[in-house]
Parts: C-alpha cells; sequence; structure tokens
C-alpha cells in the first residue's frame, strides 16, 4: 500500500498510472472535488486536511510501505507533514512535482519569492487588482488591499461555499469575486482582464499544468504589470518531474509491481 498525497490533474493522473502499475493506494485530499475525481477513477481516498501525526498514524493503519507526495507546488504544509511523517515511520518519502517554467522574462513580469511580498508590492499599485492565487492566502492580501484609496481588489477562486463564506468574512464584496474552476485559456484570461480593468495581475508559478502560462501571456499581450509567486524553497530530497522516475523510485525503494 502507498499512501499518496494528491490534489492536482497531473496528481491524479500518477495515481492511475500507478494504480495500472499493480500499486495499492490511498490518496489524501481536501476537496470533495478531488475525492470525486480520484474515486471515480478506483481509487480510495480519504478527504480532509491531517497534520504530520494523523498521516503517520493514517499510513500505519493502511500498511502503508512509502508515501508518494504529489501534491500541489505551493501546498507547503501538507508536504513537511508528509516528510514528517516518513521519517517518524523510517519509511520512504518520494516527492512528485511537475516540472517547473523558469523561462518567465518581461519587463512587465516581477518575481517575488512569497505571498506577503506580492501583498507589499501590490498595494503600491492603483487600479484593479486581480488575484488568482486562489483563497488559502487571501487574508495575506486583504490586509493590504482592502480598503486602500484608489485600488480594488479582485480575487477569483474555485467556486465553492467556504471560499465564499472567507470573502464575505475577509470583506471581499461579491462583485469583485470570480468563482470558477480552470483551467483557463489565454483568451478567457484576456477577457477577464478585460471585464473587470485589471491593472496588476498576481499569480504563482504552479506550472504548465496550473495555467500559469496562459495567465501571463493574456497579461503581457494587454500590457498588464504580473507579479509572479516564485514556489517555496523545501527540502524535499530527491524529487521527479516524470511519472516513469517516480515508478522506478518506488520499485527501488518499496518493491516491484504488488498484486492488488
Amino acid at each position: 500500500m502507498i499512501l499518496f498525497l494528491a490534489g492536482t490533474s497531473d496528481a491524479r493522473e500518477l495515481a492511475i498510472t500507478l494504480q495500472k502499475k499493480g500499486y495499492s493506494l490511498l490518496a489524501t485530499v481536501v476537496t470533495e472535488s478531488a475525492a470525486n475525481s480520484l474515486q471515480e477513477a478506483g481509487i480510495k481516498v480519504h478527504k480532509g486536511r491531517l497534520d504530520s501525526k494523523q498521516l503517520a498514524k493514517l499510513a500505519t493503519q493502511c500498511h502503508a510501505q512509502g508515501i508518494v507526495d504529489a501534491s500541489h507546488p505551493f501546498a507547503e504544509e501538507a508536504s513537511r507533514n508528509a516528510m514528517d511523517a516518513a521519517r517518524f515511520l523510517e519509511i520512504p518519502y518520494l516527492r512528485y512535482e511537475r516540472p517547473r517554467e523558469d523561462g518567465y522574462s518581461h519587463p512587465l513580469l516581477t518575481k517575488v519569492k512569497d505571498y506577503e511580498e506580492a501583498a507589499e508590492l501590490a498595494a503600491h499599485h492603483q487600479g484593479v487588482v486581480m488575484l488568482t492565487t486562489g483563497s488559502k492566502t487571501l487574508e495575506v492580501f486583504t490586509k493590504k488591499l482592502l480598503g486602500k484609496q484608489g485600488l480594488t481588489l479582485v480575487a477569483r477562486m474555485l467556486p465553492r461555499l467556504d471560499n465564499m463564506e472567507k470573502c464575505q468574512k475577509l470583506g471581499v464584496e461579491q462583485k469583485n469575486i470570480i468563482a470558477m474552476q480552470g483551467p483557463f485559456s489565454k483568451e478567457l484570461n484576456a477577457a477577464m482582464y478585460r471585464q473587470y480593468g485589471a491593472t496588476l495581475v498576481i499569480s504563482k508559478e504552479s506550472g504548465k499544468q496550473g495555467s500559469v502560462d496562459e495567465k501571463i501571456e493574456a497579461a503581457v499581450e494587454l500590457g498588464i504589470p504580473v507579479l509572479l509567486i516564485e514556489r517555496p524553497s523545501i527540502q524535499y530530497g530527491t524529487t521527479y518531474s516524470e511519472f516513469n522516475r517516480v515508478i522506478e523510485a518506488l520499485k527501488k525503494q518499496v518493491g516491484k509491481e504488488q498484486t492488488l
């Protein structure tokens, strides 16, 4: 059995690939939609956020021989918890991460190290700041940007009830919420930027699977500056960006394909 941290489209593809190779999986996810997507593929799922102790307990209960962490590149806490659980249980930890896109370069593009730096720089802008980083760190931006004269914050996020409740709690007006599930094409991104009159776009370097290319290209073509939040710096050990490398590592560290 492999304990598998999922939640993204490429993680789902990797989980299906591993299952086809004969590995029995228990996937952990946060959202209902991610759970349903994996269950439709016949993969067992545990839904809900887990700290390191809870992950270790779950891994013990399912007799996990290793942990494959295919969580989002910005799911920093989840990855640290998974590494802690693997160390505690003395089982292998393997990190799959979608490839980085390091080639972004344009006078309109500014790379920043974290959400706080992005919020600080955005506070010096005027007009409409379109936030496309989701709801998890929304409060970082509302603290800096809401109520600032000459500036409007428009937040784009998944259409979930808890997200809408969070917006209401933090004071984001309904008219400034875009509740849609991506990925979005360059054309749709451009249409949203025009519709809301965006003068600054904030995104994070989530790779091609996260459609960050389409966000940046649409903004640049319209002459809109972009703040791009770089991935957190975490010492994962060896990181794999190809499915076959994950499979090879599992064979070496856990064993060959198993009988389901």
